[in-house]
């Protein structure tokens, strides 16, 4: 009998790659990257050159289409599988990245007529102007005490579904009105794939604040929030939410003949990128908290009831893995402020240094950075450069570094990053273990773990948990070619179950991180002092943060304002 094959495509911030992976044992037979042509676009609209506001973060659609026609065909040819031995396609993406599109499917921000609209567009997962609702959200629900509320931490995020539409339908109320439905981009994708669109229950639960018993939060809640959203959930929220594992539908012939496969393909409902990772790991029991570590970090963690954390992402039943409640967190920033430094603050003799030693500039700050004793720098930094998702849930929270000196060097500084990183994990095991969810290991993916050993031991020693590290670079891609298998099923040569799936085709490193008891010793005294500032600036004892942000906007708003008068 020949081998099955699946594809996992994983979309992401700056790019997508698809990754081809043989069903009888994971390995990956072939991967390609296409990067996005419009990256992410938070300066100005293409085409009308219209000029974005403070924390906006869009994307084009057909960036995504491009995905599909160029790295799709590609693993194909790198790996020489015949077409006809690929059974399944996953999608795994980021979220909340949602569009306003037509009655036909269309995105509004690719007609003419609305083009020239920043609300046409995709909202990317990062895009944080939507703030303000948010927090009229979250002050509402607390009022009439709404029970979706406490599953999600007690905040709901200026980054998910209802802030996003409600932001919409204030400033550009006509697009609210043309857009037949709000959707993910996850959905959107496997729609372009299948010929229709179905919502995946994994980003209707963790970013639109969908209940698998209760469905989306009330209509009174709704008209409570605001008249015009009275019917939100029956109309531009409409549609059958569809269990992770399920088969959204088959590919399409004309979408075949693009990537270069089989009509009728089986493609599975989409999820969250990191989402993915989970099984990708391997990991199907409770006990065991996953992190998907990139330019923002993801804490997945699987529970067999649903309980109350402080400030988590939410909590879904069936969310990850079925048959358990998959529990999320996250921040909002961690390989993104690595790459702030080197980018924007560091001096140029290290680079010079660097090309020296014929290194990247991490890889040298790194190799400084762990020639320290933990402590030596004298510096603690907090991790709120793109604001707290975890477990304060403010957007407009900002980064800080204190204890720097005349004699303060540049690896220094680095290394209080990465700490910081690895405390803003620990506030969020401490939340889950206040709650009575335990956490026993850690496993890790994503770039990160692959490139940076200093960060992982310092994750391992701040945590004072062993880590395992995932094997593949493409931990997401994998687990979304998993529900692709279990989209086609055992009889065509996939699975019945994401478990019996994660059994055969995950795997991890045989070397992982264990803390350095010396090192845990320091590092707890120091996490004190982060536990200390995190609660200062964090729970509304001094809102300078706050406060810098609003002076900041308003002198750029004045900015904009001269420009234009100009």
């Amino acid at each position: 009998m020949s081998r099955k094959y699946a594809i996992g495509i994983d979309f992401g911030t700056q790019s997508g790659r698809a990754v081809l992976v043989d069903l009888s044992n994971g390995e990956e037979m072939a991967e390609h990257v296409t990067p996005y042509r419009h990256l992410v676009i938070d300066e100005r609209l293409p085409v009308s050159g219209v000029k974005l506001e403070h924390d906006w973060a869009l994307q084009h659609p057909m960036d995504y289409m491009e995905v599909l026609g160029q790295s799709v065909p590609e693993v194909l040819k790198l790996s020489g599988v015949s077409a006809e031995h690929v059974i399944g396609i996953g999608v795994d993406f980021t979220a909340c990245t949602i569009m306003p599109i037509d009655a036909a499917g269309v995105p509004l921000c690719l007609l003419d007529a609305y083009q020239a609209n920043p609300h046409s567009w995709v909202k990317l997962w990062k895009h944080h102007a939507a703030q303000p609702e948010a927090n009229l959200v979250n002050e509402l629900a607390a009022e009439r005490g709404e029970r979706f509320l406490a599953r999600h931490g007690g905040k709901v995020s200026s980054e998910w579904m209802i802030a996003k539409v409600w932001q919409v339908l204030n400033e550009a109320p006509d697009i609210y009105e043309t857009a037949d439905q709000f959707v993910e981009a996850a959905d959107w994708v496997i729609g372009q794939m299948t010929g229709r669109i179905v919502r995946n229950s994994c980003t209707a639960g963790y970013k639109a604040n969908w209940h698998k018993q209760e469905g989306y939060p009330s209509r009174e809640f709704f008209a409570a929030l605001d008249a015009r959203l009275a019917d939100l959930a029956e109309t531009k929220l409409r549609g059958e939410v569809v269990p992770l594992g399920s088969k959204a539908g088959e590919l399409t012939a004309e979408q075949a003949e693009r990537m270069g496969l089989m009509p009728g393909t089986a493609i599975a409902v989409g999820i969250i990128d990191a989402h993915a990772a989970v099984p990708g790991l391997g990991v199907v029991t409770p006990g065991k908290l996953v992190m998907a570590m990139g330019t923002s970090i993801c804490h997945l963690l699987l529970g067999t009831e649903e309980k109350v954390v402080e400030g988590m992402c939410g909590v879904v039943e069936d969310g990850i893995i079925p048959g358990y409640f998959g529990y999320e967190a996250g921040q909002a920033a961690a390989g993104d402020i690595f790459e702030w430094y080197v980018e924007e603050a560091l001096p140029a003799y290290v680079r010079d240094e660097a090309q020296r030693e014929g290194e990247s500039v991490h890889t040298y700050l790194e190799r400084q950075a762990s020639l320290l004793n933990v402590g030596q720098s004298g510096l603690l930094a907090l991790d709120w450069w793109n604001g707290n998702r975890s477990v304060l849930v403010d957007t407009d929270l900002t980064g800080t570094i204190i204890g720097l000196t005349l004699s303060s060097k540049p690896w220094e500084i680095y290394r209080s990053l990465l700490e910081a990183a690895a405390f803003g994990t620990r506030k969020i095991v401490d939340a889950f273990h206040g709650s009575g969810i335990e956490i026993h290991e850690l496993y890790a993916c994503g770039g990160l773990p692959q490139k940076n050993r200093l960060l992982m031991q310092i994750y391992a020693d701040v945590t004072n948990r062993e880590i395992k590290v995932a094997a593949s670079k493409q931990t997401t891609a994998i687990g979304a070619a998993m529900f692709g298998a279990v989209a086609a099923g055992a009889d065509r040569g996939g699975y019945d179950s994401i478990v019996d799936a994660a059994e055969r085709m995950a795997r991890v490193q045989e070397e992982s991180y264990k803390p350095i008891p010396a090192n845990v010793a320091v590092y707890e005294k120091l996490y004190a002092e982060y536990h200390a500032l995190h609660d200062y600036f964090g729970r509304g004892a001094n809102d300078v943060m706050k406060r810098l942000k609003a002076i900041k906007e308003s002198a750029a708003d004045k900015s904009v304002m001269q420009e234009q008068a100009n």
